[in-house]
């Protein structure tokens, strides 16, 4: 727990640039990066940029596949992620556009969606899976978009968004009616799979999932709670969003030494 959200974007590219390194280390010439959107990693990816810039980390090798990706939304849309994540991660970051991956969306059945869903976990295999996985929460406890009510071992699927979801999400587009109503999300059984998830979370509106996801019991009702089950994840608050928390005293002082 940090005082600011930019401490806490800093906090978090550290962890990130970490596992990268460990990566590397353990012969991984071309170490694969979960990306997450929406407004939680923005100031880690600013962060990010400056290490590359300084010289501290290089992803010109690495690889990087995004958690999830509107259904329906034309070629080229600013709002879709992989719009989203060339502007603001390979443009800054120097991960070079070929080697950014993201859900397709673009299928015009339920087949041909689930086709590519089955492909994206074959890249991901093929890629060796995910070292770091960056994530964000929503307001609702989602992880990428497993909306509350998913299958704690699932795999990259088709999903519909739930009514707040879009709604949180409206504030890209133009109206809620433009929101799309179904997506491709890697599954809560697959973003375990990555070697270290680093979880970012500002403001008091993520509060209530935070606590629901780190203390809570491990349940569909709030997605995030999936991190419980994992070895290596590292969640980088701010106060706000930490003041739900039973044990931060504890919490204080595990990190005290990161």
């Amino acid at each position: 727990m940090l005082p600011t959200a930019q401490e806490v974007a800093e906090r978090a590219a550290r962890v990130v640039i970490e596992g990268v390194r460990a990566a590397l280390a353990s012969g991984r010439t071309e170490p694969v990066i979960g990306l997450a959107t929406g407004s939680s990693p923005v100031g880690l990816y600013t962060v990010l940029a400056g290490a590359v810039e300084a010289g501290e980390v290089d992803f010109g090798r690495a690889r990087g596949f995004a958690l999830d990706e509107y259904v329906g939304l034309p070629p080229r849309h600013p709002e879709s992620y992989r719009e989203v994540l060339l502007r603001e991660v390979c443009g800054p970051l120097g991960l070079p556009p070929e080697r950014l991956h993201v859900p397709d969306g673009s299928g015009d059945s339920e087949e041909a969606l689930a086709a590519g869903a089955a492909d994206y976990e074959r890249r991901i295999a093929e890629a060796g899976g995910v070292d770091v996985q960056i994530l964000g929460i929503g307001a609702n406890g989602h992880l990428g978009f497993n909306e509350p009510g998913s299958a704690l071992t699932s795999r990259t699927r088709v999903k519909r968004l739930s009514e707040r979801t879009r709604g949180d999400n409206a504030r890209f587009f133009d109206s809620l009616d433009a929101v799309p109503t179904h997506c491709v999300t890697q599954g809560l059984g697959t973003v375990l799979d990555a070697r270290r998830l680093v979880l970012v979370a500002s403001g008091a509106g993520k509060a209530a999932a935070v606590a629901a996801a780190v203390e809570g019991p491990l349940s569909a009702s709030c997605p995030a709670s999936v991190l419980q089950w994992h070895a290596d994840a590292v969640v980088v608050l701010d106060e706000a969003a930490a003041v739900g928390l039973a044990n931060r005293d504890y919490y204080d002082a595990s990190a005290a030494g990161l």
